[in-house]
């Protein structure tokens, strides 16, 4: 039995705002992964179901490698079709904002709902969420948002709602948040959820093949290259570097999501317990990084890089060139201590 996620006072606000509600947009974070995508398509599917005019607003593309997501390309990216997504925002009476703590992670389309005067629906598991928001559903300590969205819907009575395609949204948001269920999932509810999701009949093997276990061959020469030449290892601090500049990424002509998951790779060697990844993108360096055990790399990305997540998995924005990036790396080194044992 799924412990309570929401007091009585919002479950109320929630169904009370969604009940007025005719035009709902959601939204999510820039650049969506599994969790964002997941999230939003499986709200949408749900209060669709439920007679509700809903749409999917995205701050860009999503990433070629979600696009065999069922109902993805149902969706509106604000730098492909601006003029669509600024009117949708306009008239929707509801707005919810999935997988995202701040306003500022969705790019332009932020401004967009900062003019907006529909109420505001926050369904997020990061940490520390600002004020802009009227209703406020965020547990850092949870795998996803997508269960938190499930778990929101059964408690709102709504699991009427829930259909094949509701369910394998869910499951893909789940399984990629924890890495195929290997982090930020170590208790009971999040096996409760799946037990559920897979009486919906889903395909579970088909969605791991095509989110986890699928890659151009572009991909996979990049991702080799970066391993076999832009990898570097530092033992005494148990941490691993992997960076790529623009010409890298443009000699394989990487696609968006081509470097999903390559911050994980040196977890699997013995002895490295943080992982750093720098991508030279066209505004800034994007800064993503992962952890096992207790060595959070929240705190480093809130103190060193603009952005902040969870204790094994966070992001963030380094303003300068990749010179300077490796060094701001080179200082948290020098912070970092572990005890040998």
């Amino acid at each position: 039995m799924l412990e309570r996620l929401v007091d009585n006072s919002t479950l109320v606000k929630l169904r009370a705002l969604v009940g007025d509600a005719s035009k709902i947009v959601i939204t999510c974070h820039l650049s969506p992964d599994g969790d964002a995508i997941g999230s939003s398509l499986a709200l949408c599917r749900v209060l669709r179901n439920m007679g509700k005019r809903a749409e999917v607003v995205t701050p860009d593309m999503v990433p070629r490698a979600l696009n065999f997501v069922p109902n993805v390309k149902e969706g509106t990216a604000f730098t492909i079709n601006e003029g669509r997504a600024r009117m949708l925002v306009s008239r929707a009476d509801l707005i919810f904002c999935l997988d995202y703590n701040t306003i500022h992670r969705i790019d332009r389309l932020g401004e967009c709902i900062e003019k907006s005067h529909a109420p505001r629906i926050l369904l997020d598991h990061h940490l520390d969420p600002d004020n802009a928001f009227d209703v406020i559903v965020s547990h850092p300590q949870l795998s996803s948002t997508c269960e938190i969205v499930y778990r929101v819907i059964k408690e709102l009575g709504w699991t009427v709602y829930v259909d094949k395609l509701v369910a394998q949204c869910i499951y893909l948001g789940m399984m990629t948040d924890t890495g195929n269920f290997t982090y930020s999932s170590d208790y009971p509810a999040v096996y409760e959820i799946l037990a559920e999701l897979v009486s919906y009949n889903i395909e579970k093997q088909w969605l791991y093949n095509m989110a986890m276990n699928t890659f151009s061959a572009d991909c996979l020469r990049l991702q080799g290259y970066a391993i076999a030449h832009k990898m570097q290892l530092f033992p005494e601090k148990e941490a691993a570097l992997i960076t790529l500049t623009r010409d890298e990424l443009t000699q394989f002509n990487y696609k968006r999501g081509d470097t999903e998951g390559l911050v994980n790779k040196p977890l699997a060697i013995p002895g490295v317990t943080w992982v750093v990844f720098f991508r030279e993108d066209p505004e800034y360096i994007k800064v993503s990084t992962r952890s096992v055990g207790d060595f959070s790399v929240s705190d480093i990305c809130n103190d060193h890089f603009n952005g902040g997540g969870h204790k094994n998995a966070a992001g963030g924005e380094f303003y300068g060139t990749m010179d300077e990036a490796v060094a701001e790396f080179m200082k948290v080194l020098d912070e970092v201590e572990f005890v040998k044992e």
